[in-house]
């Protein structure tokens, strides 16, 4: 029986090595001159990135434990009673489209954003399991995508917050990379993007507080409380980020993913106040507080920004920790309003202008 174990463990190894090693899913690796070009940035240090207060990323045994015991637990309403649906969209009405600056949301964290006659992507995984193998992750919730990836119109510029497979998606890569001019990514992303056939000339890397203009709009790289990687080797080898975006009248925030910390004070002191924001409120625990933002923080880094709306993400599309899945928008609705944050939940597809004082609590998810 020993043997047998032994025997049956040793081919589980060399399976799991083999698929790391060969499967594209897994992404590239910054090479040694990137890697050098890195230990100029503050934030890495002994050849791996970190948070500003030294927060710790792993998971001690104990309370891998208790997770696992807590995963293999009932987990009432943790997915729809049925398939989401979503408001479709009209691929030549997004192409021709030069209005007011508006955003469509694609569920969990992914955005089309059409601003000053520009069309960019933020965070666009489009596939439907947010895992290196649709058996290792559960199926997207809604009803296909508000628009198909090969009906998108040309795409000026992807914006990618770290590289979590549910944030980057080597699919979506593939569909999408032949209609993009240009990727902006925290430092180490790029490669993920160069292995998968991306040109280096379309890659721009940027460290936390960089800034960038494109085309008359001003990217900022900013700071989030999170950690990286995409293989068993790889945490945090490439760097996690938040994203101001700012035309000549309009200012938005883009969260990524992040734990609360004093870092989104300091996001509203230098580049607040923000029009619109889209903060993180789905996917957390309290084993992993310090990298997911629970629900009242959510509201109350709004706060912190100085946002004049904000609308929960990274909810809505999967199921990824053990909470209702209804749960991050009631408890953020009712902390937002203790606080006096307006806060708008769209549905998926849904335009939303950000020149118009639209607040959507139609309260649509309880159909599901």
């Amino acid at each position: 029986m020993g043997l047998l174990l032994g025997g049956l463990l040793l081919i589980l190894v060399i399976f799991v090595t083999l698929f790391v090693n060969i499967s594209p899913e897994f992404g590239g690796k910054p090479t040694e001159e990137q890697r050098l070009r890195y230990t100029q940035s503050k934030n890495y240090k002994e050849g791996v990135f970190v948070n500003q207060s030294n927060v710790e990323m792993s998971i001690g045994f104990s309370k891998m434990m208790k997770i696992i015991r807590q995963s293999l637990g009932a987990q009432p309403n943790s997915k729809p009673e049925k398939r989401i649906a979503v408001e479709k969209i009209d691929s030549i009405t997004v192409a021709d489209y030069k209005g007011p600056s508006r955003l469509v949301w694609f569920g969990h964290s992914s955005f089309l954003l059409q601003m000053e006659g520009k069309n960019i992507l933020i965070d666009p995984m489009f596939g439907a399991v947010p895992a290196p193998h649709p058996l290792l992750g559960v199926k997207r919730f809604s009803k296909g995508l508000p628009i198909e990836i090969k009906k998108l119109p040309k795409i000026d510029a992807v914006i990618f917050s770290h590289d979590h497979y549910d944030h980057l998606d080597y699919g979506s890569i593939q569909l999408l990379k032949g209609k993009v001019d240009m990727f902006y990514t925290p430092l180490g992303v790029g490669a993920h993007l160069s292995e998968w056939g991306v040109a280096e000339a379309q890659i721009v890397e940027m460290d936390w507080w960089d800034e960038t203009d494109f085309q008359g709009l001003r990217f900022t790289c900013a700071p989030a409380q999170h950690f990286s990687g995409r293989g068993l080797t790889d945490r945090a080898k490439t760097l996690w980020s938040a994203w101001a975006i700012q035309s000549s009248t309009e200012n938005i925030f883009f969260s990524g993913d992040s734990g609360y910390g004093s870092h989104f004070k300091e996001i509203g002191e230098k580049l607040g106040p923000f029009d619109f924001a889209m903060l993180e409120c789905g996917q957390y625990n309290e084993f992993w507080s310090d990298i997911h933002m629970m629900p009242e923080e959510t509201a109350q880094a709004g706060l912190d920004i100085q946002a004049n709306k904000i609308m929960p993400i990274h909810w809505g599309a999967f199921k990824l920790a053990m909470h209702p899945w209804t749960e991050p928008v009631e408890r953020v609705s009712k902390k937002a309003e203790e606080l006096g944050v307006a806060t708008t939940i769209p549905k998926i597809g849904e335009y939303i202008y950000l020149e118009a004082d639209q607040i959507s609590n139609e309260r649509w998810w309880e159909e599901f």
